[in-house]
Parts: structure tokens; C-alpha cells; sequence
């Protein structure tokens, strides 16, 4: 299980709300929960692709300088899209696994074990579906820096 500091040590809601959030990862590790499994696997091939379309986008000027035929550059553009694309589905496809950590695993080891008092209930539940939405704030930022590439190679 990973941590912050600030999570590992801290004695707010938001920092027992998020480790419970982690455990709830840990749990579906256990269990061999497959959709977390699949998960892993896929932002390993997120990572990679991302890569290599960072790779392609900064070849395609020198392509299509020493290739002098267009369609090179265009085809190259297109993968170098296409693999920085994959992260940002990979990012929105890990949402019901997220969801699964914070409102299948989290929330009830909070209530059963009584770590948060009845009145916390609405706040640890907005802090769960804050844990859970990271993964679409990782998509929304992925989208930017595929956006970023575009801009920079439209110069």
C-alpha cells in the first residue's frame, strides 16, 4: 500500500478516508479482484505507448524533412496520436475499479469498523468519490498533453 506522508501520518478524515481507499486496493489485490488486475496491465501499455508517441511526434519534422514526402509525416502523426490517445482511455476505463476501492471495499470497512463517527458519513463519501475520480483527472490531463503535441506541431 502507498501512501503520503501526510496520509500515513495524518489523523484528519481526508487521511483516514484515503488510506481506507488503499486498502480497499489492497483488498482487491487479494482477492484477485481481475478488473484491477486487467487495470495494472493496461497502464503498463498506457506508459509505453505514451512514450513512443512522444518519440514519434518529435521525429516527424526530421521525417518529413529528409523523407520529402508528406504522407509520412501525416502517417507518423497519426500513431504518435493515437498512442498518447490510449492513456487517456485507459485512465477512463479504470474508473469502475476505483469506484469498486472507494464505495465496495472503503466505505464499508469505515462503517463497520466504526473508524468515522455517523456525522462524517456525506464527507467520507465525497472524499471516496474524490479517490475515485483521480483517475479521470489523470485522463483530463492526458487529454491536455496530447492537445499540447498538437499545438506545438501546428508551428
Amino acid at each position: 500500500m502507498r501512501l503520503s506522508q501526510a496520509n500515513w501520518e495524518g489523523k484528519s478524515l481526508t487521511a483516514v478516508v484515503t488510506a481506507a481507499h488503499e486498502v480497499g486496493h489492497a483488498v482487491q489485490d487479494y482477492i484477485g479482484y481481475q478488473p484491477l488486475h486487467a487495470r495494472t496491465k493496461l497502464i503498463g501499455i498506457a506508459q509505453t505507448a505514451e512514450k513512443i508517441g512522444a518519440g514519434l511526434m518529435m521525429m516527424i519534422p526530421v521525417v518529413a524533412i529528409i523523407a520529402r514526402i508528406p504522407a509520412a509525416g501525416v502517417l507518423m502523426f497519426l500513431a504518435g496520436l493515437a498512442s498518447l490517445g490510449a492513456s487517456v482511455v485507459v485512465h477512463f476505463v479504470t474508473l469502475p475499479v476505483e469506484w469498486d476501492a472507494s464505495f465496495k471495499r472503503a466505505l464499508p470497512i469505515l462503517e463497520k469498523g466504526q473508524y468515522i463517527s455517523a456525522k462524517d458519513q456525506g464527507a467520507a463519501r465525497r472524499i471516496l468519490t474524490a479517490c475515485a475520480l483521480t483517475y479521470v483527472a489523470s485522463s483530463l490531463a492526458s487529454m491536455l498533453n496530447l492537445w499540447r503535441w498538437i499545438a506545438i506541431l501546428r508551428r
